[in-house]
């Protein structure tokens, strides 16, 4: 992989232009979108006005809906909602370039299948099709803006991975890599959920000693499915996984904790969506599915996941919690 190999982006929200531009910094990107209206006006504004407002685009950046361009590309960036991976990639597949590695960075868990986005790419790409996950703790409009950002990037194979590392990394986008897939996967695809338990206490107006206990109370819950389903402790404990979690159980720039946030405060499910896209809501029930699978206890997950169902009100799902019987910490 060369200084000067180019790198596609598939997916032209905030994150893909995030992503795009990041990556720009060193080497040509295309940036493909399924819009081929969106992407002229991308290209013609030199702009992502609807997702990331007065943000250039970089000049190496060219906006596209032609699939035969991600054809030269070194490696592809999938960054569509977790919940299009599938129907993307296999459109897309006769034009993806052969042998490049596909780097997903959507986090989340297929419904209805209850599968990891690794496990989606594995069906749909050709056999042999290099796969690997980004993940971290990381806000489009930062990474759009080249502020400091560190991310994770994770591949079976761990010199690939660490190559992957070195295409994508810039002066503000620092990538650290891993062969622990899974455990990454976990750390991106479990804290949106946590997320909106934290979004809910802060709606709810419960204090800040609420969320604290809640966010390490979360993550012993993430520490657990990670151990069943084959993730590291250390991957857990790093950029993916807590590094994460960090970010996203205070901010409303998440629009996972935004989303628990107005469910706290009394939105409905659906009014509390908005129209905006929060992953843990369609990841919920995926996640406690495969923890219940695995005898796995995720009582905060499994609230979350009532709660975004309508199945549960978040007055009954907080006395549940607080009522369950007292326990050792490390259990």
């Amino acid at each position: 992989m060369s200084e000067s190999e180019a790198v596609a982006v598939v997916g032209g929200g905030s994150w893909g232009t995030a992503l795009a531009n990041a990556v720009a910094v060193r080497r040509p990107v295309t940036l493909w979108l399924r819009d081929a209206a969106a992407a002229e006006r991308i290209e013609a504004a030199r702009e992502n006005a609807r997702y990331l407002p007065g943000v250039p685009l970089h000049p190496r950046i060219r906006a596209t809906a032609e699939p035969a361009a991600l054809r030269g590309a070194g490696a592809v960036l999938l960054v569509t909602p977790a919940q299009t991976a599938r129907s993307v990639l296999g459109a897309l597949g006769p034009d993806l370039p052969e042998g490049a590695p596909v780097v997903l960075c959507a986090k989340g868990i297929e419904r209805g299948s209850d599968a990891f986005m690794s496990d989606v790419a594995a069906a749909v790409l050709p056999p042999g099709t290099p796969v690997a996950v980004l993940s971290g703790p990381s806000f489009a409009a930062d990474v759009a803006r080249n502020l400091p950002t560190a991310v994770t990037l994770a591949a079976a194979d761990g010199e690939r991975a660490a190559a992957l590392a070195r295409l994508l990394s810039g002066p503000a986008l620092r990538l650290y890599h891993t062969d622990d897939v899974r455990g990454v996967e976990i750390g991106g695809a479990g804290k949106n959920v946590l997320a909106i338990a934290c979004g809910i206490v802060a709606g709810r107006g419960l204090g800040e000693s609420a969320r604290a206990a809640l966010v390490a109370r979360a993550f012993a819950e993430l520490m657990r499915f990670a151990r069943a389903y084959g993730g590291r402790a250390e991957t857990l404990m790093g950029l993916s996984g807590l590094g994460d979690l960090v970010l996203t159980a205070a901010s409303p720039q998440s629009r996972n904790f935004a989303f628990g946030e107005r469910l706290g405060a009394g939105a409905s499910p659906e009014e509390a969506a908005g129209g905006k896209l929060a992953e843990g809501a369609f990841t919920a029930a995926a996640l406690v599915a495969l923890a219940r699978a695995r005898d796995v206890e995720m009582p905060i997950a499994e609230a979350v996941a009532a709660i975004v169902s309508g199945a549960a009100q978040v007055e009954e799902m907080a006395a549940r919690l607080l009522a369950r019987p007292l326990k050792g910490e490390a259990e």
